[in-house]
């Protein structure tokens, strides 16, 4: 691979030294609901034999078993239901909203309320390519860990907590036994995180991000489990993986048009003088990606946009600076992007004797239509972020009201209303139970507020006893109103838990 070949096909292979970045986006996201990335999650923690590809064909493959046992009035011996009553489990009480575009094709879709569903259900692409969206949770989890070992210990915590035991509901419990008579499954075991770089040591320190601020809560979550229906804590945990995931692949974005940024610096002559410089640029202190409120996808069609164009840029210069005779592995700490930028400081005549800028150009140009996140890479993330954080658009009328946890919603009730930010119920108790987790008492809402901005979220706290944020607390009787508070309201824990203090 070399310069020329990257004009060719810009998208298809990445310079070494930007795909071994640590800070890489890995995997690219596209297609996904919470659901999906809940069923993918236990297939990337301890169902070994279940591949991603393999879960439409399991579904086509339930059907028919069901079918044939309908037609024969029997069941399964190890089963509790006929196979009537079976068929109805799937169809109608564990049944997932199909969206609009899909209410003619035939696939099984259900909650993911126990591993055993993920087996034959919550398939990305509903197809034998599907992408593994769970491996984008375990990436933020070996991310927004200090090491491995901490990553560690909160994967197999998160596998308890995943697993179905005698401390969950009788409901899970039965669909556990009854699903795997039905459609017999790989053994539910765990599956070890593989070892893999975090963030930079001397970067990480005092560093604050989304992922950092996702396995907080996820200790949160996995704390609350006792305290209520398996369904409820299921709930939970996916409107925190949503906000989290979306909101990591928006800062990823970030992180690579400050790099870019650094890079083009340093061709121009203008380059950082330290690592600490380079630190400053990459790693924004705080990060705004929602207002609340607002029109929600513009802020992140933006940054999509600057991550491609810094993608393409990074890759231009790094071939380019190949034939000048930069030999760098990757580009995965501060110290090693202000290596490349002295490098190209020093070397800015012959990077531009390779080609770079003529690259470039011709690149940027031919790939207006991807860069707008019209199709390709830019689309797919667009499209992963709407159906992550969106409220379910059901095919099925009755089933409208599924999805409770999002954190966008329509502004009207027309197809073509804007999507604006806004959480749902679910979303509000998950974000308030994570807020207090590790603290006795009520605190202020200017503490929520503080810990949506962890995610990107901006509101004012003053403007929560007025809006429809302020609204649900009360509904969900998540404040106690206070003339000695901020904003006259106070936060009230939703769940009474076993609280360590990490806070």
């Amino acid at each position: 691979m070399n310069l020329a070949k990257f004009k060719d096909e810009p998208w298809k292979t990445s310079h070494p030294a930007y795909e071994n970045c640590n800070l890489a986006m890995s995997p690219a996201p596209e297609y996904a609901n919470s659901e999906v990335i809940l069923s993918s999650l236990y297939r990337q923690i301890g169902l070994k034999g279940a591949s991603e590809g393999s879960v439409p064909q399991s579904g086509r493959h339930l059907e028919k078993e069901v079918q044939r046992f309908r037609n024969k009035a029997t069941a399964p011996q190890t089963a509790v239901l006929d196979a009537n009553t079976f068929n109805g489990l799937l169809h109608s009480v564990l049944e997932s909203p199909k969206l609009p575009n899909q209410s003619a094709k035939r696939f099984v879709q259900v909650t993911p309320l126990v591993p055993q569903a993920a087996i034959f259900s919550g398939s990305a692409r509903l197809s034998s390519n599907s992408w593994p969206a769970g491996a984008l949770v375990r990436r933020m989890v070996r991310i927004g860990s200090p090491d491995q070992a901490s990553a560690d210990k909160l994967w197999q915590r998160l596998f308890d907590a995943l697993s179905v035991s005698s401390n969950d509901d009788i409901f899970a419990r039965f669909l556990k036994e009854e699903i795997g008579a039905w459609a017999p499954a790989p053994s539910w075991e765990f599956i070890q995180l593989e070892a893999e770089p975090g963030i930079d040591e001397a970067d990480l320190h005092q560093l604050n991000y989304p992922a950092k601020r996702f396995v907080r809560d996820l200790e949160a979550i996995i704390s609350a489990k006792d305290a209520m229906t398996r369904r409820q804590w299921t709930s939970l945990l996916e409107a925190i993986i949503r906000i989290a995931a979306v909101a990591h692949i928006t800062w990823i974005c970030d992180v690579h048009a400050g790099i870019w940024d650094c890079v083009r610096q340093a061709i121009a002559g203008n380059g950082p003088s330290k690592p600490e410089d380079v630190r400053a640029r990459l790693f924004p202190v705080s990060f705004q990606y929602f207002a609340y409120g607002d029109k929600a996808l513009l802020g992140v069609k933006d940054k999509t946009s600057a991550f491609l164009r810094a993608r393409l840029g990074l890759n231009a210069v790094l071939w380019a600076a190949q034939d000048a005779g930069y030999q760098e592995a990757s580009l995965s700490s501060s110290q090693s992007i202000f290596e490349l930028c002295a490098f190209l400081q020093g070397n800015t005549e012959k990077v531009q004797q390779a080609g770079f800028d003529e690259a470039l150009i011709e690149v940027t140009e031919r790939e207006t239509r991807t860069l707008l996140c019209k199709k390709g890479i830019g689309s797919n993330i667009m499209e992963f972020a709407r159906h992550v954080l969106g409220q379910r658009q059901a095919a099925n009328p009755v089933l409208r009201g599924y999805d409770q946890g999002f954190a966008l919603r329509k502004k009207g009730t027309s197809n073509s209303s804007p999507w604006v930010v806004g959480l749902g119920p679910v979303a509000i108790l998950a974000l308030v139970h994570c807020a207090l987790y590790g603290t006795s008492g009520p605190r202020s809402v200017k503490r929520l507020t503080q810990h949506l901005a962890g995610y990107g979220m901006i509101i004012d706290y003053h403007d929560i006893a007025k809006n429809d944020l302020g609204h649900q607390l009360r509904l969900l009787g998540l404040v106690l109103d206070s003339p000695d508070a901020e904003s006259g309201m106070l936060l009230s824990p939703p769940f009474a838990t076993g609280q360590e203090n990490i806070a």
